[in-house]
């Protein structure tokens, strides 16, 4: 292609559009991540310390959060938008726009990022936990001071995962009306059959989850025990 295909191929990408389209989609992965983390971070330690063998095992607490979970994370998340759509539209008084992406965002992630915590809380050294027990640290004492500290490049290697996948699911909410970067390449380039305002919606989602990615690695990094 010469400089003047390339023009007209592009020629219909408003860099204001895209501009406001990538900071809906930032608005959208930013506040559902927060929330995501406020729900999941304690739901994860929850599970982990009433797991069998754990500090505070209760195995039918246990089992029916262990199966809320998993109900959750198996279920797809295109059908996830639709069906909690009543609930969120009581919640933020519509089912379609930006602001209504944000509940089936934070309901499809916080499972998701609860039991990767499971996962990091039960590779910390049980050795370390059983020495803190002897020296009479209590429960709480041993999540903030043993568990949290050990775990933490896990929960940080957690997080930027679940942080990737929302940027994948808050696109994937542009079907329903979303808003964000996925509803543009959606609404203005598969529906117009424009190529062009396709591929560079693509070309931002991907370049911000790269950009994640990469700070996300630098965190664990800085906190990961040498």
């Amino acid at each position: 292609m010469d400089a003047t295909t390339w023009s007209e191929f592009f020629a219909n990408v408003d860099t204001a559009e895209m501009w406001k389209s990538t900071l809906d989609t930032l608005y959208m992965v930013g506040i559902s991540t927060v929330f995501t983390a406020l729900i999941g971070l304690p739901l994860g330690i929850l599970v982990f310390l009433t797991a069998p063998g754990q500090l505070l095992q209760n195995r039918p607490v246990y089992a029916v959060l262990s199966f809320l979970i998993n109900i959750f994370r198996s279920i797809p998340f295109i059908i996830l938008l639709i069906l909690i759509a009543p609930f969120t539209l009581v919640l933020v008084g519509s089912s379609i726009g930006v602001t209504a992406a944000i509940p089936p965002l934070v309901f499809g992630s916080a499972p998701f990022f609860a039991r990767l915590v499971e996962v990091s809380l039960r590779e910390v050294d049980k050795g370390v936990i059983e020495m803190a027990q002897s020296m009479g640290a209590s429960t709480w004492q041993i999540i903030r001071r043993v568990l949290l500290p050990e775990a933490r490049p896990g929960i940080f290697a957690g997080i930027t995962i679940t942080l990737v996948a929302l940027i994948g699911y808050s696109a994937m909410a542009g079907v329903i009306g979303g808003g964000g970067l996925g509803d543009l390449a959606i609404r203005y380039g598969y529906q117009r059959f424009d190529t062009g305002v396709t591929l560079v919606a693509t070309a931002i989602l991907v370049l911000l989850v790269q950009l994640f990615q990469m700070l996300g690695d630098k965190l664990v990094a800085r906190f990961t025990r040498k």
